[in-house]
């Protein structure tokens, strides 16, 4: 079966998650958008996603890839 893994995740979720893994510096390096690189808030951040399809669309493939890689190791 192949689940959508968007699928009963809210926006607010995936940037949560993001800014928790990455934090807003990489962020802003891995996605060059201003809500991630100049007074970042996962508030602002979702304000400007939501009106932003394209910028949507790359958070949520790198929420994506996130999922596939494998987790941080503990202690480094």
């Amino acid at each position: 079966m192949n689940k959508d893994p968007l699928e009963g995740v809210t926006l607010k979720e995936i940037v949560t998650l993001l800014q928790a893994r990455y934090g807003f510096d990489e962020l802003g390096q891995r996605i060059n958008i201003r809500c991630f690189t100049q007074e970042p808030s996962v508030a602002s951040s979702l304000k400007f996603l939501r009106k932003t399809p394209w910028a949507r669309t790359k958070v949520e493939t790198l929420y994506i890839e996130t999922l596939h890689a494998r987790p941080p190791s503990a202690g480094v």
